[in-house]
């Protein structure tokens, strides 16, 4: 991929193009679990973006400075020097199936390994989610486990796969 892109703090600024992105209910349930309640308020993002333990980021493609997606590492817990991948979105549909999915994971771990010198970073993805549980693998996280039916979306139950990665370095 010639592409690069990087990852900049998330600003009230950036409010408006993310809830442009989550367009129906279930791209809001692949997005943000059932932290958020479709349609995505502005109120609900203000609430978001305050919350401690979490850093928000938008992705930001380098060459041409567009920004295509968002992303978080969230419940940072310095105590047990742990953290939580999620809120992953490439939201700009001409930038997506480019290779995005893994530099943006490769850009949260260095992040959390490197700057933040936590030991393990951990993920949810669910199971049908088979492009993202690809890309997650290619980055290191192995499936730790399956919560089956965890998450009701419309009349379907989905399952969620707990992935995670230890920093051995």
């Amino acid at each position: 991929m010639g592409n690069q892109l990087r990852l900049e703090k998330f600003e009230v600024g950036d409010l408006d193009r993310l809830l442009s992105w989550i367009d129906s209910p279930s791209t809001m349930y692949l997005f943000g679990g059932s932290l958020f309640e479709y349609p995505v308020t502005s109120e609900q993002l203000d609430k978001y973006v305050l919350a401690e333990n979490r850093l928000i980021y938008k992705v930001v493609e380098e060459t041409t400075l567009e920004v295509i997606g968002h992303a978080e590492l969230n419940l940072i817990d310095f105590k047990n020097r742990s953290a939580r991948i999620c809120r992953i979105i490439i939201g700009d549909e001409a930038s997506r199936n480019k290779g995005y999915g893994k530099a943006i994971i490769r850009s949260l771990i260095d992040i959390g390994f490197n700057e933040l010198k936590l030991h393990r970073l951990e993920l949810g993805v669910y199971d049908f989610n088979i492009q993202a549980i690809k890309c997650y693998k290619a980055c290191g996280f192995e499936i730790e486990g399956l919560l089956k039916e965890n998450i009701k979306v419309g009349d379907e139950y989905w399952s969620t796969y707990n992935m995670s990665l230890l920093n051995t370095g």
